[in-house]
């Protein structure tokens, strides 16, 4: 899933080489659809970005949609379900418990209706009728799967398919965090698509500055940094509506699919920003999040050890206004005066 709600502010990239004689490295490239950026300190360059490349081309063999050869387009062509890969394993694990912690919101299963409302590999023509969604609802739902301890992923019905995109993505970006880790590095930030994960802090002692970002309270469709939040470790990632969608008249249709009505969201939220202890959860998260009234979403945060999260959302009236949990507040070092708790 396309995201690029989240910038590193320069000060990202204000290194200071005299502190314990490290230097900062940085590898750049283009991996499942958009840019990554890996960063980190050390006193001699550790790894390489065919290294990366090659992390993240594993991951799209795996669970990449746009791959005709990969795990995910064997196990959605295939009647019963087939034997996956421990990555993609780990990845539907995680699925699983989101999936039961959000009671379905989040739902792998969604892909035969994000392929139905346009937004997969192929362009559609129209959008489907009450009909075609009633029927795809019938294949939808993470009850119809099982994952056995041998990693086969059984399917109850041969129509089911699954959509990692709403997590893998996060799955990457801790995959080259502990690659980095298994180096011995210990201060590093590494970004895919504008999901993050942090450790360590800058050798001056102080930590990373990250930039939110969302669309501007006045609807003028111009995006700006809402807030900047310091962080030294876990990870940040964002699921938001108001970049990725189709246009039906004056009707803009999200990306996002409910998996309980089979339809694209069309509630408050704008976006969803989650931080937790590794991108993977936040990446889930957020998108189940994004499903839930602002009221409702809180509730959950504050029952939900270990995930903190930014909302901006849509008020009665229409305006843009934004909140946050109590947690993610103590990360903020900046606050716009036109902020709405």
């Amino acid at each position: 899933m396309f995201k690029s709600l989240l910038c590193i502010m320069s000060l990202l990239t204000c290194f200071y080489h005299q502190y314990t004689g490290q230097q900062q490295y940085v590898i750049q490239g283009y991996a499942q659809g958009t840019d990554y950026t890996v960063k980190y300190y050390a006193s001699h360059a550790l790894i390489s970005k065919s290294a990366i490349d090659s992390l993240l081309l594993k991951i799209d063999s795996s669970m990449s949609l746009y791959k005709p050869y990969s795990l995910i387009n064997q196990f959605n062509a295939s009647e019963k379900g087939c034997h996956v890969d421990d990555q993609f394993a780990t990845v539907m694990r995680k699925s699983f418990e989101i999936y039961r912690n959000t009671t379905g919101k989040f739902d792998v299963t969604v892909a035969p209706l994000v392929h139905a409302w346009g937004f997969g590999a192929q362009p559609v023509q129209r959008f489907p009728e009450k009909k075609e969604i009633k029927t795809l609802l019938k294949v939808v739902g993470m009850d119809k799967l099982i994952l056995k301890n041998n990693n086969f992923l059984e399917k109850k019905h041969p129509g089911v398919k699954v959509d990692l995109n709403g997590i893998a993505q996060g799955y990457s970006v801790d995959v080259v965090a502990d690659y980095l880790i298994s180096k011995g590095i210990t201060s590093f930030v590494v970004e895919i698509g504008g999901e993050l994960r942090i450790k360590g802090l800058k050798p001056d002692g102080s930590s990373r500055r990250i930039g939110i970002e969302g669309p501007a309270l006045v609807e003028d469709g111009t995006p700006q940094i809402r807030h900047i939040a310091s962080i030294s470790e876990g990870a940040i990632t964002t699921s938001g509506n108001y970049r990725k969608f189709l246009q039906k008249g004056a009707k803009k249709i999200t990306h996002l699919i409910n998996p309980k009505t089979g339809y694209p969201l069309d509630n408050q939220m704008i976006s969803v920003t989650v931080f937790a202890k590794d991108a993977i959860t936040a990446d889930g998260y957020d998108n189940a999040l994004m499903a839930m009234d602002v009221n409702e979403a809180l509730q959950f945060i504050e029952h939900k050890a270990g995930l903190e999260a930014y909302f901006i959302y849509h008020q009665k009236d229409g305006q843009v206004a934004d909140t946050l949990s109590r947690g993610f507040k103590k990360l903020i070092i900046k606050l716009k005066r036109n902020h709405k708790t």
